[in-house]
C-alpha cells in the first residue's frame, strides 16, 4: 500500500491512547448528527430558494419593481444563509470532527486549504454581516412608509436594526483585531515552526 508525504508515519512501537483520552477524543463524532441536521437544514432553504423563485416569475409581470427587488433580496437571502450553513457544515466538520482530505479534489473550497477555529469565526462574522446587510436593505426599501398607518416598520424599529446591525460590523472588527495580534504570537510557536 502506497503512502502519500502528508501522511504521518507512527513508530510501530507507539502507545495508543489510554481509555480516558480516547473516550474524550472519540466525542468529537458526537458533533456528526448535527452536521448531518444542517444538511437537512441545506436542503429545506433549497426548497424555499425554488418557492421563492416560483413566486418571482409567476408574478414578473405584475410585480411593481420595490416587489421584484423585495423578492430578489429575499433569494440573496437565503443563497448566503445558505453559504453560512456550507461554511459551518465543511469548516465546522473539518476543524473540529475529521479531514475530509480534499486536497487533491478539484472543487475544494479555496478558503478550506487554510481553514482553522480562528478563519472559520472571521468567515462566518462577515457571512452574518452580509446577511444583516440584505435584512437591514429591505426595512431600509420600506423607509418611505414609516410613520403612516399600516406601515410595516416603526422608526424604532428601523433605529434597532441599524443599531444591530454596526455591533454586528463593530464585532467582526473587533474579532478580526484580536485574531491579527494573536497571529504573530501563534507564528513565533515552536509547535507552529514545526508544521512548516
Amino acid at each position: 500500500m502506497s503512502m502519500s508525504a502528508d501522511t504521518p508515519i507512527v513508530p510501530p512501537d507507539t502507545p495508543g491512547l489510554r481509555p480516558l483520552p480516547q473516550l474524550i477524543f472519540g466525542s468529537r463524532w458526537l458533533q456528526l448528527p448535527l452536521y448531518l441536521g444542517l444538511i437537512v437544514a441545506q436542503g429545506v432553504y433549497v426548497v424555499l430558494f425554488v418557492k421563492e423563485l416560483w413566486h418571482l416569475v409567476l408574478g414578473a409581470l405584475k410585480f411593481t419593481e420595490q416587489e421584484i427587488m423585495l423578492v430578489v433580496l429575499g433569494l440573496i437571502d437565503v443563497v448566503m444563509i445558505s453559504n453560512l450553513l456550507i461554511m459551518v457544515i465543511v469548516g465546522g466538520y473539518e476543524t473540529f470532527v475529521s479531514r475530509l482530505e480534499l486536497e487533491k479534489h478539484p472543487d475544494q473550497p479555496e478558503w478550506l486549504s487554510h481553514v482553522n477555529a480562528s478563519v472559520l469565526k472571521i468567515k462566518l462574522a462577515m457571512a452574518i454581516i452580509g446577511i444583516s446587510s440584505i435584512h437591514l436593505l429591505r426595512t431600509f426599501l420600506y423607509a418611505g412608509q414609516l410613520g403612516k398607518e399600516g406601515a410595516i416598520y416603526t422608526e424604532t424599529g428601523v433605529m434597532w436594526q441599524a443599531i444591530i446591525h454596526s455591533v454586528f460590523v463593530v464585532s467582526a472588527i473587533g474579532i478580526a483585531y484580536v485574531e491579527r495580534l494573536s497571529q504573530p504570537v501563534y507564528s513565533a510557536s515552536p509547535s507552529h515552526k514545526d508544521h512548516h
